[in-house]
């Protein structure tokens, strides 16, 4: 099957060999950029702030034998509150939960 075709199919129907083929090139890619990025913050100066620390519970997610790791590494990075703020602490998201202020 080619690739063309494989893409048309959805990954619930796709072989995991199939699935490997189509994606681990750029899964393999990503997971090297987060090693550099996380290289880059521990060789840096400073403290770590509530993002780095959301984004290393994030990444526990994704290890281990536990289903739906994608839902779990978004819930873990966003804000479970319901109630509006009243104003935005800056001008725009930061891509992780702080937490209660």
């Amino acid at each position: 099957m080619s690739k063309s075709n494989a893409k048309k199919k959805s990954t619930s129907s796709m072989t995991r060999k199939q699935i490997l083929d189509m994606y681990f090139m750029d899964a393999r890619c990503k997971l090297i950029d987060i090693a550099a990025f996380l290289d880059r913050v521990e060789r840096s100066e400073g403290r770590d702030d509530f993002r780095i620390k959301s984004f290393r519970k994030a990444i526990d997610e994704v290890i281990g034998n536990k289903k739906n790791k994608a839902r779990r590494v978004l819930l873990s990075l966003s804000d479970p509150t319901s109630k509006p703020i009243a104003k935005a602490p800056g001008k725009g998201a930061c891509g992780a939960w702080p937490g209660k202020s």
